[in-house]
């Protein structure tokens, strides 16, 4: 199976991302292209958006940035509760028709600031359990016609999707990546996504949950084509070895300065997040090169590990995470625009042979 490799495009109002320089229009429409047309120019496929309430729509980000480019391809995150599930399939069916079939779509189902858009709160079982009715009916408005769904928590009544997903090759449907590490987040990706998607844990760690998601999804009757794996991490390359870890230790001592600030209570209360937090009491080094210390200074999701080194040194330790079934890739690391290129550049090459 071909590797997939993917950058991500945080879509802040905020400026300074993740050590991101603030410079004015850091989230125009220009500046937002510029990194979609450089992932074209350096090989990269496209870019996960990120999402959550306060940020711009993903969906209206994604479709501005396909009409400016010619390949680039967005991971688009979205929120059951905040999108009902026949507009959202309208809404990517539309976007996959007028880009040729370059939409992915992300489903993110940790907490956010529910009221804020109108939607409640519900335990963690309810909140697995609509999305996965969101998963079902989706790809089923996608691939089937005159569709009538009576869930609990959705329901549609002869309904068609217009435009009508156009099947190209293997892919029917735009792909449906699914993060989550809780017991019912793996149950809910082990039947329904097409994608899951990790952080950057150990690679025992990865090993043990792609093990438990396969055995998973043969005990649950999966219906759909086998689950497939994807990684979602910061990679910390420079030039040599040693430069990228006195950059890397110079980067978080001063994260270590202004410790906590900016941390999402809500996300550290994830079960996959606190699993990140948690390697910390392992080491500061995983593995070859993987770090834990951004997580004691506020990193957070992809952000909470790097993967540090030369390129050769991160290459050598995703080829790992290859060998163990890893497909996917969203890659990232800060100033975003330099490293799309340097990573493009140095990275990718060594990854592709």
């Amino acid at each position: 199976m071909s590797l997939e490799f993917l950058w991500y495009i945080p879509n802040q109002v905020t400026p300074g991302h993740r050590g991101e320089p603030v410079v004015a229009g850091h989230n125009s429409l220009d500046t937002l292209t510029a990194h979609a047309r450089a992932l074209e120019t350096h090989g990269w496929q496209g870019a996960l958006l990120g999402t959550g309430w306060g940020r711009p729509d993903t969906l209206t980000v994604a479709a501005s940035l396909a009409a400016r480019t010619e390949t680039f391809e967005p991971l688009v995150a979205i929120r059951p509760g905040y999108w009902r599930p026949a507009n959202f399939a309208a809404a990517a069916a539309t976007l996959d028709h007028l880009t040729g079939g370059r939409v992915r779509v992300n489903i993110v189902s940790g907490k956010d600031d529910l009221g804020a858009y109108g939607d409640s709160e519900g335990d963690q079982a309810d909140r697995y359990a609509r999305t996965r009715e969101f998963l079902q009916l989706v790809r089923k408005l996608w691939t089937e016609e005159n569709v009538t769904y009576r869930g609990e928590h959705f329901q549609v009544t002869d309904s068609t999707v217009q435009p009508r997903i156009v099947v190209r090759g293997e892919r029917r449907h735009p792909t449906l990546y699914f993060g989550g590490a809780s017991a019912a987040a793996e149950r809910v990706a082990a039947t329904e996504a097409d994608v899951q998607l990790f952080w950057g844990e150990p690679l025992d760690g990865v090993r043990e949950r792609i093990e438990r998601l396969r055995a998973l999804s043969d005990e649950l009757g999966r219906e759909h084509a086998p689950l497939e794996f994807g990684l979602r991490i910061t990679t910390f390359v420079r030039d040599t070895t040693e430069q990228a870890w006195a950059d890397a230790e110079a980067k978080v001592a001063e994260m270590a300065k202004s410790a906590g600030a900016g941390a999402n209570p809500r996300r550290r209360a994830a079960v996959g997040q606190q699993r990140l937090l948690d390697l910390a009491a392992r080491g500061d080094v995983l593995d070859d090169n993987l770090y834990t210390a951004p997580g004691r200074y506020g990193g957070g999701g992809a952000g909470t590990t790097w993967l540090v080194g030369s390129a050769e040194d991160v290459a050598k330790s995703l080829r790992k995470y290859r060998d163990l079934g890893i497909t996917h890739f969203v890659l990232s690391d800060t100033p975003y625009l330099r490293e799309i290129e340097r990573q493009g550049s140095q990275l990718l090459p060594l990854l592709r042979d």
